[in-house]
């Protein structure tokens, strides 16, 4: 790949974290805005995008204002036009370059690590720039964007005879330039794939180390290495047949990917378990502090005195419950007090490791302290946070990403365990193990395209159909509240509402509106919410927090999420903090509550997809309504196929390094044979 540069140091400064207070606006900001007749409320949003030099900066260039979150091209020209006049023109150099940027933040929030040139040209002319092409080339040079030039050829790695066959055809050939593939991308998303493609193939070569090498290997390799023989024991003494295949896969490889759904993740629970007894250091990570509650139990069943899979799967299915309102469950019990719960069974999530506020220790250079990690939900691992989790494993470590591959995608750029899988980089092991129940039938179905009548002999499954999106709002309220508690015993505070979107007649905010007068009514004393009101904290795009409201006062909300407390200041509210007894699936990926009501409205039905009814249909563990208002928009959407493939590079950089680490092993087997040769030739034997 070629980069073309990197964004010029200092045009903005980088936003402060939720819950760092509120934001210090100086004065010739205000004055500025006033000048090009934008809001005063935006103040502290360009503050937080610019830094606090922001007047300068739009003083030299009025279009940075589209850094600013909600900010919209037409308001930026206008704010342009009002400070240079005539100057400002649809041509302006300083124009192209923001809005190619500001496209390409945009594909980010799809997914997109990097555009093609024909969709930013595309999306350039209707803006009503003169030439598309010329606005990327400004871009390219102003060192806004990175260009990219990815080989064609960079299919899945191949097997050594493919390797071979590919070998004489290429020699037959001759040497013949390989096609490219131009992308362009923001350096933040486009460098993280860079740096996670290295750390993979870091971690994928644990094993590929010479003798001398491994023999001065670190402490945390020496430790995998001295427990090498326990592991075939281990994996035969896995409570399944696919944990037994993952343990395999994990002792005598660095990086392993492993599928499946719900049931699957006692197999990791099983490798973790397994490695611990051989004194490693062994931690599982998930995305959720509710997935991390889950993983501690069935970790807890694989270590008790019945080991077994029927243990953990006892445990995952009688101990399911609810833990949104941060009261009820017990894990964690028997850790020290303040530790983080799971800190026992080494269970945390990915955030909170990341943030060093749980999970492994670390060393004396910052690297995780483990020997084994295996990330769950790993489908949810945009590429930023996958590359911070890979620059803090250390050498000889091995890592597992498991997850389940028909959830929605992360919430960040990036399609990391899809392009990994894809790519055969590494072993993989797909679970065998099937989800339990008439919901997990329903669901498995949904995931290879199928819409099945299934048994239900429980009402584990009940569809409710309505005509119009009154009725379905009117219908999930009496669900919530009346006749799933009644009709099968679980509480309203263990059942989650799930639909398509916010807006619309029967989207969380309506639906909230309605379960909030209906379960705990109130004036909305501090900024709509009321204590007792159940709530989603989201500090972070793709981390979603469930709690609920515990008190207020002038330092900001309290929240009690998961046993612990957290205040978020009151200018942090309206935009981290919405009522939950509804959510939207995204917001849903990662948790699990013992029923679910999913909601799907009329007017909702563009927004279904297979892997969003997957998600959704998901959720419950024990129970799963259907309020039905889409009519054939359900099924078409399960048979619809998997969602498109984000823009990405990780694929073929990942088939560029096993490329490269195959010559060198050639290489290194080439030289041992010919220094070999040699020493016979220079003794005097012969064969």
């Amino acid at each position: 790949s070629v980069p073309a540069g990197r964004a010029p140091a200092g045009s903005a400064a980088p936003r402060p974290a939720h819950g760092e207070g509120r934001v210090v606006v100086p004065e010739e900001v205000r004055a500025l805005l006033a000048e090009g007749g934008a809001p005063e409320s935006l103040a502290p949003r360009v503050v937080e995008a610019l830094g606090e030099g922001a007047a300068e900066v739009l003083r030299a260039d009025p279009w940075q204002l589209l850094a600013v979150a909600g900010v919209r091209p037409e308001q930026a020209d206008g704010f342009a036009r009002a400070l240079l006049g005539e100057e400002a023109g649809p041509g302006d150099a300083r124009r192209a370059v923001a809005l190619v940027v500001r496209l390409l933040e945009r594909a980010a929030l799809r997914g997109d690590t990097v555009q093609e040139p024909a969709a930013l040209a595309e999306g350039l002319a209707r803006h009503a720039l003169p030439d598309p092409q010329e606005a990327v080339r400004e871009a390219v040079d102003a060192g806004a964007v990175l260009v990219f030039e990815d080989a064609l050829d960079a299919g899945p790695a191949l097997s050594a005879p493919e390797r071979g066959s590919r070998q004489g055809e290429e020699e037959e050939a001759g040497e013949e330039e390989r096609p490219v593939r131009m992308l362009f991308g923001l350096d933040r998303y486009a460098l993280a794939e860079e740096s996670l493609a290295d750390g993979l193939a870091r971690i994928a070569g644990t094993f590929d180390r010479a003798p001398q090498e491994r023999a001065a290997a670190d402490t945390a390799e020496a430790a995998v290495e001295s427990a090498a023989q326990g592991w075939s024991a281990a994996a035969e003494a896995a409570p399944s047949p696919s944990a037994k295949e993952l343990i395999t896969a994990a002792a005598g490889s660095g990086l392993v990917t492993h599928s499946g759904g719900e049931a699957s993740r006692a197999e990791v629970a099983a490798l973790v378990v397994a490695a611990r007894r051989l004194g490693l250091r062994a931690w599982a990570l998930t995305h959720t502090d509710d997935g991390r509650a889950r993983m501690t139990r069935l970790v807890e069943a694989v270590a008790g005195p019945d080991g077994t899979a029927a243990a953990a799967a006892a445990t995952a299915t009688a101990a399911q419950r609810s833990e949104a309102d941060g009261e009820s469950g017990t894990d964690g019990q028997g850790a020290e007090p303040g530790a983080p719960a799971g800190a026992d069974a080494g269970c945390a999530t990915v955030a909170g490791t990341l943030a060093g506020a749980e999970g492994p220790e670390r060393d004396a250079e910052g690297m995780l302290a483990v020997d084994l990690l295996a990330v769950c939900d790993a489908p949810q691992l945009d590429a930023e946070g996958a590359a911070a989790l890979l620059e803090s494993l250390p050498d000889g470590a091995r890592l597992v990403l498991s997850g389940d591959p028909g959830v929605l995608g992360a919430a960040g750029p990036g399609q990391v365990f899809r392009d990994l899988t894809a790519a055969r980089y590494c072993p993989h092991v797909a679970s065998r193990t099937p989800d339990h129940g008439p919901v997990g039938e329903l669901v498995s179905g949904i995931g290879v395209g199928e819409l099945l009548q299934v048994e239900a002999p429980g009402k584990e499954v009940v569809i409710v159909p309505v005509h119009d999106a009154g009725e379905a709002v009117h219908r999930t309220v009496q669900l919530v509240a009346d006749s799933v508690p009644r009709a099968l015993g679980v509480p309203t505070e263990e059942t989650q509402v799930i639909t398509p979107g916010h807006s619309g007649s029967a989207g969380t905010r309506a639906l909230n509106a309605a379960l909030k007068e209906r379960l705990n009514p109130g004036q909305g004393r501090f900024a709509g919410f009321d204590p007792g009101d159940r709530v989603a904290h989201s500090p972070a795009p793709g981390r979603t927090e469930i709690g609920t409201v515990a008190s207020a006062d002038e330092e900001g909300l309290h929240l009690s999420c998961h046993g612990r407390t957290l205040t978020v200041p009151p200018d942090r509210v309206p935009e981290t903090v919405r009522h939950s007894w509804a959510m939207t699936a995204h917001q849903a990926a990662g948790l699990r509550w013992p029923a679910a009501v999913v909601v799907l409205p009329g007017d909702a039905t563009e927004a279904l997809s297979r892997e969003w009814v997957y998600t959704a249909f998901g959720r419950g563990e024990r129970h799963l309504s259907v309020v039905h208002g889409a009519g054939d928009a359900l099924p078409r959407a399960v048979v619809s196929g998997p969602a498109p493939e984000r823009v990405t590079r990780l694929r073929a950089l990942l088939t560029e390094a096993a490329r490269a680490a195959e010559a060198a092993r050639a290489d290194a087997v080439g030289e041992a044979g010919e220094t070999g040769k040699a020493g016979k030739e220079d003794t005097g034997f012969t064969d």
